[in-house]
């Protein structure tokens, strides 16, 4: 580490000269100072590094190794993140509330939050930089620390302040949710799937009423006496409940609506700050009918919960990695009466698996008027991929041949039907032309599902047969990553007019 002397020198003379040492990244944005601590990120061969001078509580908070008479090497360790983010209040994530847009980026690698503070550092709405489900941790074989970690030490890395969320994504179990807001997220995403009833909406008429009649007479009358043949005005939108439609809604969704109202007077009043709690009804194959979507957000009213954002399941379908299917007049007209459900209780409209739906981001930007929440995270992921395929063909070629052999595992975690028939064989593919694999939609999301199987996949002596190499690719070529984010995230933020 010949370098530190010079840049320990820049420290302790505030940074008035530019660094440029070859092989080295001095990442200047982060260059800051804390009463009598000098604080800057550096890049060697081998990683990244926290340099301090000078003295105080946040230099001897730090650990590290000394270089006498200079100052102090961290390396960006969690228990380093948390200093950090005990003297750089902007370092830790914070709640953003019903009015501000908010987008989750979800960054499953831990090094993509540079170029997602780089597209949204100058936009109307907030990232939510650290974003993973259970399911995607697991798959990854990352941990929320990890998850927590990247997203702060990009912050400081990029010296943004505009401040940044931290979303425990589609937890179901109590002892998730506890955990999660433990190690601080600022959002809670409760996916309440488990919770609603998935045989009604094809049983017979017969079939509900006779379910609905097992419920307490106490419970039947109070839904009637709220909801039936009554007509609600929702600023101008006409929602009405004949007796199918209101026992049907009251089995679907009874129990997920129970849950939710435990959640949140347990964990999410009592966390003690503030937090964004959305309620994600949209991970069932039940589409959320505009009246089935008042009927949660009315008795979420009723049962004094307030949510944030809600995130019903849209007719049509939002596949992983690639744009909308279905029919757009449709999705329009149902997309608007959401909208105005959402805006007449007072939370945002929240879009999941939102990455690449391209074709209806000018409807849901008409509609949401500039307010909502939206979900994307294996899209950057794939940007990943798309670079690999242009600084490293021979490793892309490697991948793409074990994901497609080994779709099915994927399949068993995710909903996709790619047209297999569409993607080019491999063989035939010059290596300047790989990078368009990520333009053809089955191509996309047979990658996009493999994620954590090639992040993980091992050779017989326990090796990474893909990891290691796939990382250090990336990260010798960080702009190259950044501004494919910049440039891929951009399109999704412009077409939000967001």
């Amino acid at each position: 580490m010949e370098y530190l002397n010079l840049v320990f020198d820049l420290l302790k003379n505030d940074f008035t000269e530019q660094p440029v040492i070859d092989g080295i990244t001095v990442y200047e944005k982060s260059y800051t100072k804390s009463a009598d601590t000098s604080l800057v990120m550096v890049k060697d061969k081998d990683g990244k590094w926290l340099l301090a001078s000078g003295k105080g509580d946040l230099f001897d908070e730090l650990e590290g190794t000394v270089i006498e008479g200079h100052g102090k090497v961290c390396p960006l360790s969690h228990e380093n993140r948390l200093v950090l983010n005990r003297h750089f209040d902007y370092t830790a994530p914070r709640a953003f509330g019903t009015k501000q847009a908010t987008m989750g980026l979800g960054d499953r690698l831990g090094i993509a939050s540079p170029g997602h503070i780089e597209t949204l550092r100058n936009r109307k709405v907030k990232p939510i930089l650290a974003q993973q489900s259970i399911r995607e941790l697991t798959l990854t074989n990352r941990s929320m620390n990890d998850m927590l970690d990247a997203a702060s030490f990009a912050v400081f890395q990029e010296g943004y302040e505009g401040g940044f969320g931290a979303d425990g994504d589609h937890i179901k179990e109590e002892k998730d949710i506890e955990y999660a807001l433990s190690l601080g997220v600022s959002m809670l995403t409760l996916d309440c799937s488990d919770q609603i009833k998935k045989n009604i909406e094809t049983a017979s008429d017969e079939e509900i009423r006779s379910v609905y009649e097992k419920l307490s007479e106490e419970n039947r009358n109070y839904f009637t006496e709220r909801y039936l043949n009554r007509t609600f005005d929702v600023n101008g939108l006409k929602i009405e409940f004949d007796e199918l439609t209101l026992m049907k809604n009251v089995l679907i969704y009874g129990e997920a609506l129970d849950y939710t109202e435990h959640v949140y007077k347990e964990y999410i009043q009592k966390a003690g700050r503030d937090i964004d709690f959305e309620l994600s009804i949209d991970e069932t194959e039940t589409v959320t009918a505009p009246v089935s979507h008042f009927f949660v957000a009315n008795e979420l009213k009723s049962k004094d919960v307030l949510v944030t954002s809600l995130a019903p399941r849209f007719c049509g379908e939002f596949q992983k990695g690639i744009d909308y299917i279905g029919d757009l007049e449709q999705f329009e007209h149902e997309l608007s009466e959401h909208a105005a459900i959402a805006e007449y209780f007072g939370y945002k409209l929240s879009i999941h698996s939102g990455s690449d739906k391209f074709s209806v981001f000018p409807i849901i930007a008409k509609y949401t008027k500039g307010v909502l929440h939206v979900k994307t995270a294996g899209t950057n992921w794939l940007e990943a991929v798309r670079a690999i395929a242009r600084i490293k063909p021979d490793l892309y070629r490697r991948m793409h041949a074990y994901a497609l052999e080994h779709l099915d595992e994927a399949l068993k975690y995710y909903h996709i039907t790619p047209d297999m028939d569409s993607i080019v064989p491999l063989n035939s593919v010059t290596d300047d032309q790989l990078a368009d694999y990520m333009n053809n939609d089955a191509a996309r999301q047979v990658l996009h599902v493999t994620y954590g199987i090639l992040l993980t996949a091992k050779d017989d002596k326990g090796g990474f047969l893909f990891k290691d190499e796939f990382f250090n690719a990336l990260n010798e070529n960080e702009e190259a990553y950044r501004e494919a984010l910049v440039s891929h995230i951009g399109k999704h933020v412009d077409l939000l007019n967001l």
